[in-house]
């Protein structure tokens, strides 16, 4: 297999004036860095998709948490402990679908809480340091997610993806985009289709923008032409991102991942998902115990600042769905592939990793 490419970009990093962020809002039509100076910065940056995708807020709230520390040193031990707990209490209230953010805080609490008997000073400092190994692990472990995703995909043609699981959902490379970088870094002769992902639009604005960035063949398509593609024989297999994965691999993602998936069982295409582990949450039995966030439904109604629905009018917006684990045919993680039975698999994939 040839060297896996760099991306061109960076999601989400640490500098000494704060928390550096792509601002994910403007893309494509502009690559702004935002500096992000207090932790209720970062937050409203999470809640208000400036920065977005399980792994990438996971990485980002962990950043909230050590800028808190460092914003707060100067003060006693107590004050500074139940500083951090608001932080925290803060960054877990802003998107409540993505298991990869409270995975994030309690990993930063728990080191903090560790370290008690030490200075602010010095907790912070590691707090620092283990925000920033969280990024390096998280590209890491999508690296390996390529190499074992990588033989799953096509040797050539059309595989479909929706929403966006790159570089720009992690802290580097991708989850279902890192399967596909690998596997033509390895040598497959793979083009993507993006269904565009109403209403926010990840696929159309952010799919497209990085694989054509990386030079990989990208063709975005409406969300409703997935079937069309489908039955003409077009696509030779799905991938998808995850925020969370139940205990028998029910998977929330994107709205829209659900009718993707029919789809493709329909139509005999084989359904992957691609999620570190962090993403997978074996205290919840199945997806019907998955909590749904509700967007604003101004997000549906207008494009940007121009209205497509009538005034007044009620619009829904859940921001995610469940695909059942009988539509998956494999689940792709950093410590390996999980098939099914994924209720035996996922927990083996995780004691292995422990």
């Amino acid at each position: 297999m040839s060297h896996l490419r760099e991306t061109s970009f960076r999601t989400v990093e640490w500098s000494e004036a704060g928390v550096v962020m792509l601002d994910q809002r403007a893309l494509p039509n502009e690559e702004i860095y935002l500096t992000l100076r207090t932790p209720e910065e970062v937050a409203e940056a999470i809640r208000g998709m400036v920065i977005r995708g399980a792994p990438a807020i996971g990485v980002a709230a962990a950043m909230g948490v050590a800028l808190g520390a460092v914003q707060a040193r100067e003060l006693s031990i107590k004050p500074f402990l139940q500083r951090l707990d608001q932080v925290c209490d803060l960054l877990a209230a802003t998107r409540p679908t993505a298991v990869n953010l409270f995975w994030a805080i309690e990993r930063m609490k728990r080191l903090y809480l560790s370290l008690r008997d030490s200075s602010p000073t010095q907790i912070a400092e590691r707090l620092a340091e283990e925000a920033q190994a969280m990024r390096r692990q998280d590209e890491e472990a999508c690296r390996r997610m390529g190499q074992f995703g990588a033989p799953l995909m096509p040797d050539a043609g059309n595989v479909l993806t929706h929403c966006n699981a790159g570089a720009l959902a992690t802290a580097g490379y991708g989850t279902a985009l890192g399967v596909i970088r690998a596997a033509v870094e390895s040598g497959k002769k793979i083009s993507v289709l993006a269904d565009e992902t109403r209403p926010f639009l990840q696929g159309a604005r952010l799919t497209a923008w990085e694989l054509s960035k990386d030079g990989i063949p990208v063709t975005v398509i409406t969300d409703n032409m997935a079937g069309h593609f489908m039955r003409k024989g077009d696509i030779g297999a799905v991938i998808v991102g995850a925020d969370r994965i139940a205990a028998n691999g029910d998977t929330a993602n994107k709205i829209g991942t659900y009718s993707v998936a029919v789809l493709a069982k329909e139509n005999g295409i084989p359904f992957y998902v691609a999620a570190p582990l962090s993403t997978i949450d074996l205290d919840l039995p199945s997806g019907d115990d998955i909590p749904i966030e509700q967007r604003s439904g101004r997000e549906v109604s207008h494009i940007m600042d121009r209205a497509i629905s009538p005034e007044g009018v009620p619009v829904a917006h859940p921001a995610f769905d469940v695909t059942p684990h009988l539509y998956i045919a494999a689940i792709i993680t950093e410590a390996g592939v999980a098939k099914p039975p994924f209720a035996e698999s996922l927990a083996e994939l995780a004691r292995s990793n422990r």
